[in-house]
């Protein structure tokens, strides 16, 4: 049974705090709570001196910019990277999602094809789907190809064979996209529950391990006391029937619960050049994308950093996920549009024979560039009299 908590709860809670209890929250759920301009003032002030530890005293009373900006921008990196990564494994959730609804359709739309159109009976439907995992498609395409080529198979079974083909390929990248969405749910309700570590807020606050230790156990104490005394509050109702629970997981439950942010993304480098990757998602969205290459191409998408990266350089943005989750919401799935594009991917490359193809094109004549034409006369001369026309 689930508790009455809410975020409003939390939040107030948070607030209620005193100022160094309202900044150890805040950096220990960054990745819901954000930081106020009087957070990093405080937090540069208390921070210890270099100067005191030196033996002497400070000279000037004020903090410098330097060292303001310096906590923010260290505020900012933990809070951009904590909450891309939430953003990066939800995208991935969505699409691989709506990857499952439509592969689960066109299984079901190739199964009726082979049932309806070509007249196999359902054992033998079943037996193709089957023998998914162990079939070998590469060698069966090339053979099929091969008979069409040679006039070896009429066209109707040239479809029968390619849709059962195909059949057996989505089956295999559904049961890959399923094992794909329990790992990625796995690892959202993983970073959901993950407040800040310990050595992160040190670098952003600047305070020994033995004084934050110190701070982090005093006011998670107070915040928990504060949060069960909100909740004694609440109506009668409310509290009946509720047994113990662990405040600070159900903080991270509720907290888990709320809205992922967008980022702004631009395009990233991936693929080369941004039309390529838009041609190459929707290939990989329409599944017209060769089975060897999806996994890489998937695993592309959803990397974190480069290899061979340098420390503190920036995360790669999800620009590829969210293109590919709005191809995907584009995309109609209704049972005529994806029988229509099935049938079209999987129709037999049409024979031209020689009447139709006509006479073969006149060989033209090799022309020089303007490259070539300046080596020749740079080996010739300028005087030869080929080059002024004349014999």
């Amino acid at each position: 049974m689930g508790t009455v908590l809410t975020q409003d709860q939390i939040v107030a809670t948070v607030d209620a705090l005193p100022i160094q209890g309202r900044i150890m929250l805040r950096l220990l759920l960054l990745r819901y709570l954000d930081v106020t301009a009087e957070d990093v003032l405080y937090m540069a002030s208390d921070r210890p001196d270099p100067r005191f530890q030196a033996g002497g005293k400070p000279i000037t009373p004020y903090i410098s910019q330097e060292t303001l900006q310096g906590i923010a921008d260290r505020v900012s990196q933990y809070r951009i990277q904590t909450r891309l990564k939430r953003e990066r494994i939800k995208l991935q959730i969505d699409c691989l999602q709506h990857l499952l609804a439509r592969n689960e359709a066109l299984v079901t739309l190739a199964s009726q094809l082979l049932a309806a159109r070509f007249a196999l009976t359902p054992e033998a439907v079943e037996a193709v789907r089957t023998q998914a995992r162990t079939s070998v498609p590469k060698p069966a395409l090339r053979e099929l190809e091969r008979k069409w080529e040679l006039s070896e198979i009429l066209e109707d079974d040239y479809r029968k064979e390619r849709i059962g083909l195909e059949l057996q390929r989505l089956l295999r990248r559904i049961e890959a996209d399923r094992k794909r969405l329990a790992q990625a749910k796995r690892e959202f309700d993983l970073a959901n529950a993950s407040p800040l570590q310990d050595h992160e807020i040190a670098h952003i606050w600047g305070i020994p391990a033995g004084s934050l230790a110190a701070r982090k156990t005093k006011y998670l104490h107070q915040y928990l006391q504060g949060l069960q005394a909100r909740l004694a509050a609440s109506p009668p109702a409310l509290q009946a029937n509720q047994p113990p629970v662990d405040l600070w997981r159900e903080t991270l439950a509720v907290l888990a619960h709320s809205p992922v942010e967008r980022s702004a993304s631009v395009y990233d480098g991936l693929e080369r050049t941004e039309g390529a990757l838009i041609e190459k998602l929707t290939t990989f969205a329409a599944g017209a994308l060769p089975e060897d290459l999806e996994g890489r191409f998937w695993l592309s998408l959803i990397q974190e950093s480069r290899h061979q990266a340098e420390y503190g350089s920036k995360a790669i943005s999800v620009f590829a996920l969210q293109r590919l989750l709005a191809i995907l919401n584009d995309m109609d799935i209704s049972n005529e549009a994806l029988e229509t594009n099935l049938l079209a991917r999987l129709a037999p490359t049409p024979k031209v024979s020689a009447t139709e193809g006509g006479a073969e094109p006149a060989p033209t004549e090799a022309q020089l560039s303007e490259m070539g034409q300046h080596v020749l006369k740079s080996f010739i001369g300028e005087s030869h009299p080929d080059l002024q026309g004349r014999r």
